[in-house]
């Protein structure tokens, strides 16, 4: 039988997922949970042979803790389950190279196999969000060109902008014109909801 631990902050959604896998004759779900800071000691405690974490509500959380489990219970396995992650955000989560990684609008049937590959040793990446990852267009920003953009995403004007980069307002003008240009956008206010969406900020 697969052990499975599940960690999932909606309760609803975490009682269907049990339920889910219980149905399988070769899993068994032996302990469950929010990310409340618990799920090492779970673990520690039930030996489960995968543990599946949910990765958007407490990402930092849940990551630091999948480390933790690699080095803490080298034999568990971990799948991260995520909704519909920023592009920059998933690209840092595959960065990390997660046994496995699944997207929560996933058919039932991919979460099972996930667990089936990664308790076998295998890596899992759910298909749907690495094609988001490789469809994604090339970042055509440079690096000032970007952090022109960050500080007027974080509502700087353009003269604090020049303050900061130690460049003038025309500069400031010029770059963020550029970047307009670049990525198709028709204004400033487009041209970060652009680049947010396609993971470059």
């Amino acid at each position: 039988m697969i052990r499975v631990l599940l960690v999932e902050e909606n309760g609803l959604l975490r009682g269907a997922l049990a339920a889910l896998l219980t149905r399988e004759s070769d899993m068994e779900v032996v302990a469950q949970g929010g990310g409340d800071g618990q799920v090492l000691a779970r673990a520690l405690s039930y030996r489960p042979d995968v543990v599946v974490i949910d990765v958007d509500a407490r990402q930092d959380e849940a990551l630091a803790t999948a480390g933790e489990l690699c080095e803490r219970l080298p034999e568990c396995r971990t799948l991260l389950v995520a909704g519909s992650p920023a592009l920059e955000r998933l690209r840092s989560v595959l960065a990390l190279r997660p046994p496995g990684l699944i997207g929560k609008d996933a058919p039932c049937d991919r979460l099972v196999e996930g667990i089936r590959k990664v308790v076998g040793g295998q890596r899992y990446i759910d298909p749907g969000l690495a094609l988001l990852v490789l469809d994604a267009a090339a970042d055509p920003l440079t690096p000032r060109e970007r952090e022109v953009l960050r500080l007027a995403a974080d509502g700087a004007p353009g003269r604090e902008i020049a303050d900061r980069l130690s460049l003038s307002v025309g500069t400031i003008r010029n770059h963020l014109s550029a970047i307009t240009r670049k990525i198709g956008a028709r204004n400033r206010i487009d041209a970060i909801r652009i680049a947010r969406e396609s993971g470059w900020l």
